[in-house]
C-alpha cells in the first residue's frame, strides 16, 4: 500500500471530506476535471467507522485478534523500446479493464510564468486529437465506461477509465492518439476555450468557504523557487499570457512515452495486453530526456503565523509541518500518527475538542503525501461564535501530550486492523482513484516499483509505539506554519457620505450480469434479500426502513437525519466510544443515513468477523438509548452544518428549492439537503428523535439487503440469533406520509437570493416530474442523459464548452416515490448570469419538441446508461446500493434484466413525450444565488413571469408559496 493510498484510506476512515485530505484535492492543491459532478447530496448521513482511526490513550478493552485475509496485487511489468512502461494486472471477476495512464509531470515541473500549465494541459487533452475531432469522453460514454476522469496534482497528471473488455482497443487507440498525435489538434480557439474553463474552475473554488486557504499555504510553507511553493490550480496572469507556442513546447517536453506509465488492470492477460499496447503505442517517439527533482523536504524552523479573514461561518485553525516524501518509512509512520491523533471518536483531538469540551465542530489530522516532500496538517473548526485562540491552546495541549508520550500498544494494534480492512476494501476496484491500477501506477511513478505498497504495509505491520513516538518527535516538535481563518462578518457601507467639497478643520489631537436475489423472512417477519458475491471476503448489509425525510413531522424537518445520526451515539450496552472502539477492533464500518423516502443503517464487515459485527449492528438497531448529552452535541453540530450550507451557494439554492417546488403542506417541501431548518432543529428534543425511531425504525417496516461473501444457509441462522426476536416498540399503524399531488404553477417563477461579493452565480431550475415508479421513468432518465446527465450533454456543451461561462452544467432526476424533483443547475460567471439562464431555458424548452433528441444523442445515452452497469455494480457497496433502490422504489428483482431492452427499445416519440412529462418549460421555478447588485436588473430584463428577491431564512420560516395540491 503506497503512502498516498494510505492517505486516501485514512481520510475516508476519519470521515473527512477527501477533497481536503486525499490525494485528489486538498482544496485547490490538486485539480480534477470531473465529468460526473453532482450537486449537494440528497441524503444526510452519520458514520461510525472502523476506518475512523485510533483508539484513545484511555483504558479500553484489548482488541481481539481478527484473522485478516491477505490480498496481493500481482502484476507484470514491461518497458517498450520507446520507453513507455506497461504494468498489467489480471482480474477476471468483471468484464472490464481499467486503463490508467500517468504522466510524470505536475505543477512542480512548471517554470516561471508557467503556473497552471499542467492543469491546463489536463483539460486540453480531453478535447480530441489529430484523428479524433470532438469531446474525448464521447466514445467512452458510448462504450459504457465508468470511473472515467483525469486529475492533476503537484507531481503527476493521470487519465483513467474502466471500460468493458470489448472496448479496450477503442480506449488504447484514444490514449495513444492523444499521446502521439495531439499537437496538430491544438489551435488558438481550443486554447482560448480551455483557458476559460480552467479560470472558471479556479474562480469556482475560490468562491467556496475556505477556498483560498491552500493558495495561501503553499508559498508560506516552502521557500521561493521550491517546486511546491505555488498551487496546481494556476496563476490567472500566467494562464492568460500563455501562447500557442508555449503550450506546444510544454507538451513536447513532458508528454512522451518515456515519461509515462500505463497500467491495464482487469479482464486481460499480460501478453495480450503487451501486444495491444505495442500495436497502439509502439510507433510514438520517446520524447526528450528529462531532469526530475528529487527529495527536498524544506523542513521549517520556529513558528510562522498568518491570519486570513474570509466569508466563512466559523473560524478554523490550520497547522502545517513539512515532513519526508511519500514512500519513506517516516511518512508511513506519520500517516499512522495522524490517524491516532484525530481519526476516531476515541482519538485525543476528537475526544477532547469535539466530544468532551465541545469547542470544535470538527477536527482532522492527515499527511498530504508528495513525491519530494510531504506535509503533516492538523485542522480544527471552532464552534459558531467560539474562541479560536482557546481552541488552538487546547489543541496544542493534546498535540504536545501525544508528542511526548506517543501511542499505546492497543491503539496501534487497532490501527493495523482498520488499515488492513480498508486496504482489502479498496482492492475490490480495478480502476478509479485508489483502485488497483492506481496503486500500481503510484508505486512505479514515485518509487520505480509497482509493488511498493508491500514495503509500506510491512512498515505498518512492524511499527512500534516507540517508532511512532520517535518519528513524531523528530518532525513535529519544531517548524510549524499556523493559519487562522476568521469570519469577515457582515460588512455594509453607509447610505450617505460626508461632505467632500471641503477639507474638515483640524480638531484637537486624538488619543451488470448481477447475482440472483434470494429472499427469506425471519421469524419476526423481517424481510431479507441476499445477493451472493464471493470475489472478496467482505459482506455489506443495509437495513432499509420506509421512512426518510418524508416521515418528518410537519413542524420538525430534519428529524429523520438527526434521529439516524443518534443511533450510534450509545445503546443500553455500549456508549458511543465503546461502539467506535468495538468496530475498530474487528475492522467493521457502521453508518446510518436518511434520504427523501427511506432511512437506513449500513454495516460493512470482513466475512471472518461477521458474528461480532452482527452483535454490534443488532445492538445499535435494537437498543439505541439516545443519550441526552450526545443529542445536544449533535444538535450543535447540525446547526453549524446548516450555517455552512447557507454559505455554500449550491447548498443554499437546494435548501430554498424544495419549499418553493412543493409548498408547505408537502413532505418534500423542506430543504433538499435533509438537514432541516434552523428553527426546527433548535426546538427539537431528544424525545422527538426517540419518537421518530419508535414509530418508523422497526422490523415490520424494514427490509435487510445483504451482499457479499456468504450464503443464505450460513446467513439466516446468524440473523435469527441476533434479530429474530426483535419486535416493534410502538403499537398501531404508522402515520401517512404527506405526499399529495402537486400542481404546476401558472407561470415561470424566479427567486433571487443575495450573496454579496460573489464572482459567480449559482443557477438552479426545477419542477416536479412523475415519480420513479412511473412507466415513463426510463424514458425520462434517457432524456435527462442527453440534456444534462453526461459530460457531452446539451447543457454542459453549451455553457462550458461553447460559451465558457461555467465549469460545468448538469441536470438530474432526484429519485422519489412521489413526484420527483427535476433539477437543472450550473455555477456561472457573474456577468453572464442572465444570458446563461436564457440558454438553460432554451435547452429545456427545445428538447420538448423544437429540437428533440436525435438518433446520435439517443445512441450515446443508451450506450452510457446500459454499458456502465457492470462498472456501476463492481463492488459490494455499489451492488447493495442498487438493491436498496429496488427496495425503496418497489422495483422487481429482474428490473435490470429488462432495463437494457427497454432503453434500447425507446423511439423518438416516446422520448419527446417523456421530455414533456419531465419538463414544464413555461412553469419552471428558478433559484439564483449571486450578487444581486450585479445581476438582478439583467434577470428582470428577461421579462419572464414573476421575479422575487427572497431570503433563505424566510423560506425556511414558512413563507414558501403554498402550491395548489390535490389529494392522492
Amino acid at each position: 500500500m503506497s503512502a498516498r493510498l494510505l492517505l486516501l484510506i485514512l481520510c475516508i476512515a476519519a470521515g473527512l471530506n477527501t477533497a481536503q485530505a486525499s490525494e485528489t484535492t486538498p482544496d485547490q492543491a490538486n485539480t480534477t476535471d470531473d465529468n460526473t459532478a453532482k450537486p449537494a447530496p440528497d441524503s444526510a448521513s452519520s458514520e461510525n467507522s472502523a476506518s475512523q482511526g485510533s483508539s484513545s490513550q484511555a483504558d479500553e478493552p484489548a482488541a481481539p485478534q481478527i484473522e485478516i485475509p491477505r490480498v496481493d496485487i500481482d502484476y507484470k511489468k514491461y518497458v517498450l523500446e520507446n520507453g513507455l512502461t506497461l504494468i498489467v494486472h489480471t482480474d477476471h471477476k468483471t468484464p472490464i479493464v481499467a486503463v490508467n495512464i500517468w504522466y510524470h509531470v505536475g505543477s512542480k515541473n512548471e517554470g516561471p510564468k508557467q503556473h497552471g500549465f499542467a492543469h491546463l494541459f489536463e483539460h486540453l487533452m480531453f478535447q480530441g486529437s489529430e484523428h479524433w475531432q470532438g469531446e474525448y469522453f464521447e466514445p467512452f460514454e458510448r462504450a459504457g465506461a465508468t470511473d472515467m476522469n483525469g486529475t492533476t496534482n503537484v507531481d503527476r497528471t493521470n487519465y483513467f477509465a474502466s471500460v468493458p473488455t470489448n472496448a479496450l482497443d477503442m480506449a488504447l487507440w484514444m490514449e495513444s492518439d492523444r499521446m502521439g498525435h495531439f499537437l496538430g489538434a491544438i489551435d488558438q480557439d481550443l486554447l482560448d476555450e480551455q483557458r476559460g474553463v480552467v479560470l472558471n474552475e479556479k474562480r469556482q473554488g475560490e468562491n467556496q468557504p475556505y477556498g483560498k486557504v491552500f493558495d495561501t499555504i503553499a508559498p508560506n510553507t516552502y521557500p521561493a523557487g521550491h517546486p511546491y511553493s505555488w498551487s496546481t490550480i494556476g496563476s490567472e496572469a500566467d494562464l492568460n499570457a500563455a501562447t500557442l507556442d508555449d503550450v506546444k513546447a510544454w507538451f513536447k517536453q513532458y508528454y512522451g512515452p518515456s515519461n509515462a506509465v500505463l497500467v491495464l488492470a482487469g479482464d486481460i492477460e499480460p501478453e495480450a495486453a503487451r501486444a495491444k499496447v505495442e500495436q497502439y503505442f509502439g510507433s510514438i517517439n520517446p520524447g526528450p530526456p528529462l531532469t526530475q527533482q528529487k527529495r527536498w523536504v524544506a523542513k521549517m524552523n520556529g513558528e510562522h503565523r498568518q491570519v486570513m479573514f474570509d466569508r466563512v461561518p466559523q473560524a478554523r485553525i490550520y497547522k502545517v509541518w513539512n515532513v519526508p516524501p511519500t514512500g519513506t518509512p517516516d511518512a508511513t509512520r506519520l500517516q499512522i500518527a495522524a490517524d491516532l491523533l484525530a481519526g476516531s471518536k476515541n482519538s485525543p483531538l476528537y475526544k477532547a475538542l469535539v466530544y468532551d469540551q465541545q469547542i470544535a465542530t470538527d477536527v482532522s489530522a492527515f499527511v498530504w503525501d508528495k513525491e519530494i516532500g510531504s506535509q503533516f496538517m492538523v485542522t480544527a473548526t471552532a464552534r459558531p461564535g467560539g474562541d479560536l485562540e482557546a481552541l488552538e491552546a487546547a489543541l496544542d495541549r493534546q498535540m504536545q501530550g501525544f508528542i511526548e508520550q506517543g501511542p499505546d500498544t492497543d491503539a496501534l494494534d487497532r490501527a493495523r486492523t482498520r488499515f488492513a480492512a480498508s486496504f482489502i476494501r479498496g482492492t475490490e476496484s480495478v480502476g478509479g482513484l485508489g483502485g488497483k491500477a492506481d496503486i500500481l501506477a503510484q508505486g512505479e511513478i514515485y518509487e520505480n516499483d509497482p509493488g511498493a505498497y508491500a514495503e509500506q504495509l510491512e512498515t505498518l505491520r512492524s511499527a512500534t509505539p516507540d517508532d511512532i513516538g520517535q518519528t513524531v518527535r523528530q518532525w513535529l516538535s519544531d517548524g510549524v506554519y499556523v493559519l487562522s481563518v476568521k469570519p469577515f462578518g457582515e460588512r455594509t457601507a453607509q447610505d450617505q457620505d460626508v461632505d467632500r467639497d471641503s477639507l474638515p478643520e483640524f480638531g484637537d489631537a486624538a488619543t451488470l450480469d448481477l447475482p440472483d436475489v434470494q429472499h427469506a423472512t425471519l421469524s419476526n417477519g423481517l424481510k431479507i434479500r441476499l445477493a451472493e458475491r464471493h470475489a472478496s471476503p467482505v459482506i455489506q448489509m443495509r437495513m432499509v426502513f420506509d421512512a426518510g425525510y418524508a416521515a418528518d413531522p410537519a413542524d420538525a424537518p430534519g428529524t429523520a437525519s438527526l434521529a439516524m445520526g443518534m443511533l450510534d451515539e450509545g445503546t443500553t450496552h455500549r456508549d458511543a466510544l465503546a461502539i467506535s472502539s468495538d468496530l475498530d477492533a474487528i475492522g467493521a464500518n457502521l453508518s446510518s443515513s436518511a434520504s427523501l423516502d427511506a432511512s437506513s443503517v449500513s454495516l460493512s464487515t470482513l466475512t471472518t468477523a461477521l458474528d461480532p459485527a452482527l452483535d454490534i449492528y443488532a445492538d445499535v438497531l435494537r437498543h439505541a438509548d439516545f443519550p441526552a448529552q450526545e443529542f445536544e452535541r449533535l444538535k450543535k453540530q447540525r446547526l453549524a452544518a446548516i450555517a455552512q450550507e447557507k454559505r455554500e451557494p449550491t447548498s443554499l439554492a437546494l435548501r430554498t428549492l424544495g419549499p418553493l417546488l412543493y409548498g408547505n403542506r408537502h413532505a418534500y417541501g423542506t430543504p433538499l439537503t435533509g438537514t432541516g431548518t434552523t428553527a426546527a432543529v433548535q426546538a427539537m428534543t431528544v424525545a422527538d428523535v426517540e419518537a421518530y425511531a419508535r414509530t418508523w425504525l422497526r422490523p415490520d417496516n424494514a427490509t435487510l439487503v445483504v451482499v457479499g461473501d456468504t450464503t443464505l444457509a450460513e446467513l439466516k441462522p446468524k440473523l435469527e440469533a441476533h434479530l429474530g426476536d426483535w419486535a416493534p416498540e410502538a403499537d398501531g399503524p404508522r402515520p401517512d406520509k404527506r405526499l399529495p399531488e402537486v400542481a404546476a404553477p401558472d407561470q415561470t417563477r424566479i427567486y433571487l437570493v443575495d450573496r454579496p461579493g460573489s464572482n459567480q452565480s449559482t443557477v438552479i431550475a426545477g419542477n416536479v416530474a412523475p415519480p420513479k415508479s412511473s412507466d415513463a421513468d426510463i424514458a425520462m432518465e434517457t432524456v435527462n442523459a442527453v440534456l444534462g446527465g453526461m459530460f457531452n450533454s446539451r447543457l454542459n456543451l453549451n455553457l462550458r464548452e461553447n460559451k465558457h461561462w461555467s465549469y460545468g452544467a448538469r441536470s438530474l432526476l432526484m429519485n422519489a416515490r412521489a413526484q420527483q424533483p427535476f433539477i437543472a443547475y450550473a455555477s456561472v460567471q457573474g456577468d453572464k448570469t442572465a444570458p446563461a439562464i436564457d440558454e438553460m431555458r432554451r435547452e429545456l424548452s427545445d428538447i420538448r419538441g423544437e429540437r428533440p433528441v436525435i438518433d446520435s444523442e439517443l445512441s450515446a445515452a443508451q450506450a452510457n446508461l446500459t454499458r456502465s452497469l457492470p462498472g456501476d455494480n463492481e463492488t459490494t457497496p455499489a451492488l447493495a446500493s442498487t438493491l436498496t433502490q429496488s427496495v425503496i422504489y418497489d422495483l422487481p428483482d429482474d428490473y435490470y434484466d429488462s432495463y437494457v431492452q427497454r432503453i434500447r427499445g425507446l423511439d423518438s416519440a416516446q422520448l419527446t413525450q417523456a421530455a414533456r412529462q419531465m419538463i414544464d418549460a413555461d412553469a419552471l421555478t428558478w433559484v439564483v444565488v449571486g450578487d444581486l447588485d450585479e445581476i438582478e436588473s439583467s434577470i428582470r430584463a428577461l421579462g419572464w413571469g414573476k421575479v422575487e428577491v427572497v431570503a433563505a431564512d424566510a423560506i425556511e420560516a414558512g413563507d414558501a408559496p403554498d402550491n395548489e395540491t390535490t389529494n392522492d
